[in-house]
């Protein structure tokens, strides 16, 4: 739906009304509510898989063999910046043990610099290579192309709802971690 459609909607509604209605002008119960919730968390699941498939399959179609499509989607994270393991878990894109693995095989595999701290030695930065860039390079083109290609499934507005339920997911799961909710 988009936002204008939204937006008119919800002004049209009467203000003794304050439950949600569905387009139909049904009232949504909590098993509806629940079915809905289970659908999403499932969708997000897939839609990670298949992105990562994606990825893979792009790794194939180019012929990279040396590291794995989740290791390239770290390496497409870092971009053009440096981070450190820490930054790369604060932006909470990867589990611990999963971000120092992968960064480990990235630098052996020249596509992540890694610089260790002068001050701190059990701290270090990591950077893309040239090799790193290049592949970085590669998947933006990649990804513009998927946004062109997109217009024949969806409209822009739709993939803007998207993000913004997605944003809107994300940080109720976070709080739904930092809360006691019983």
């Amino acid at each position: 739906m988009n936002m204008a459609h939204a937006t008119k909607r919800l002004t049209a509604v009467p203000k003794a009304k304050t439950e949600a209605h569905d387009d139909h002008g049904h009232v949504p119960s909590f098993n509806d509510e629940r079915a809905t919730y289970h659908t999403v968390i499932r969708l997000v699941e897939r839609l990670h898989r298949q992105f990562l498939e994606a990825i893979g399959a792009e790794l194939d179609r180019i012929k990279v063999l040396d590291i794995n499509n989740v290791q390239s989607l770290l390496l497409f994270n870092i971009g053009r910046e440096e981070a450190t393991i820490g930054e790369l878990l604060t932006r909470g894109y990867y589990l611990g043990s999963n971000v120092s693995y992968n960064v480990r095989k990235l630098v052996e595999s020249e596509y992540l610099v890694q610089m260790r701290s002068q001050h701190d030695r059990r701290s270090s930065r990591v950077r893309l290579s040239d090799k790193g860039i290049e592949l970085y390079e590669h998947f933006e083109k990649m990804f513009d192309r998927h946004v062109e290609a997109y217009s024949k499934f969806g409209s822009s507005i739709e993939l803007n709802d998207a993000s913004n339920v997605f944003r809107k997911l994300g940080e109720f799961w976070v709080s739904q971690t930092l809360y006691d909710h019983r």
